[in-house]
């Protein structure tokens, strides 16, 4: 049998940490031992009151994801859930790769919100289904963008260093004075690195050059 869990809650919107607080505590085996609304205050607590579970929001002063990787220095056994209204795949993976062990959307019910702080206080992770599935179709498709032929590739030096300057946002003039040479030898680059981008004007290659540049 797990004795009772401790919680902690950090959101700087007081009815919904409120009203969060107030679920979980007429929960059996469930305890509040803390609250707080910033960063500081997440520190604070996981080195004082050393909650089992520590449910805390992304948008707060500090930062939720800001407070991730303090907290386990802290604590490196520290359990952290997000609950958040965050649905993007950046704050997931950024998250969970600092060491989140749950990332759960508010607009979550009141029982599975407890089902998921009884799985996570017994070591198991969550991330809210549809969550998961779209962060499982963005590898997918960065899985395939990676292994498609890099377009930047096949530009030759000088073209690359033109694009550059395109993506700084320099005119054809501009740039031919850069380098130092003629404004008509740099259009004559521009259609050379149209035809091996498949782009047609120069934001496309700017665009093509931000998402495709080589590490």
């Amino acid at each position: 049998m797990m004795g009772e869990i401790t919680i902690a809650v950090i959101d700087d919107h007081p009815l919904f940490r409120e009203g969060v607080m107030r679920i979980l505590s007429e929960i059996q085996g469930f305890k509040i031992v803390g609250e707080g609304s910033t960063r500081e205050d997440a520190l604070e607590i996981c080195a004082t009151l050393k909650p089992d579970i520590l449910l805390m929001d992304i948008s707060m002063p500090g930062g939720g994801l800001n407070a991730i990787l303090p907290i386990l220095e802290i604590n490196s056994e520290q359990k952290i859930m997000m609950l958040t209204v965050s649905e993007t795949s950046d704050d997931v993976m950024s998250a969970l790769d600092k060491g989140a062990k749950a990332y759960v959307l508010k607009g979550v019910g009141s029982r599975v919100l407890a089902d998921i702080v009884k799985s996570v206080a017994a070591g198991e992770t969550y991330v809210s289904p549809t969550l998961s599935a779209r962060l499982l179709s963005d590898m997918s498709s960065a899985a395939a963008l990676a292994k498609q032929p890099n377009p930047i590739n096949e530009l030759t030096s000088r073209e690359q260093e033109v694009l550059d300057l395109v993506a700084e946002g320099l005119s054809n003039k501009r740039i031919a004075l850069r380098l130092g040479v003629h404004e008509k030898t740099i259009k004559q680059h521009m259609t050379h690195i149209f035809a091996k981008l498949g782009t047609s004007n120069r934001t496309e290659a700017a665009m093509v050059l931000r998402n495709r540049t080589p590490v």
